[in-house]
């Protein structure tokens, strides 16, 4: 969200570094259990596709602006 503010509003080119996308997947699959979703057969949330694709799909480049994104996953 502070990326996507930076590139729309300010209109400038940003840098997001995310330290571990792999936290994203486990809060997922967390809140998932929470609310009493099965699991797929490897244990994650049904709907993680759909979650990471959305996440992704904003991180892009607008006639406002862009933002280029580094990612680790361990």
């Amino acid at each position: 969200t502070m990326a996507e503010y930076f590139r729309d509003t300010t209109g400038t080119d940003t840098l997001l570094f995310v330290d571990n996308i792999f936290r994203f997947s486990q809060a997922g699959s967390e809140v998932s259990a929470l609310l009493g979703r099965m699991p797929s057969a490897v244990g994650y949330q049904p709907t993680l596709a759909t979650e990471m694709g959305a996440l992704q799909e904003r991180i892009t480049s607008t006639k406002k602006g862009a933002i280029t994104s580094v990612q680790a996953v361990y």
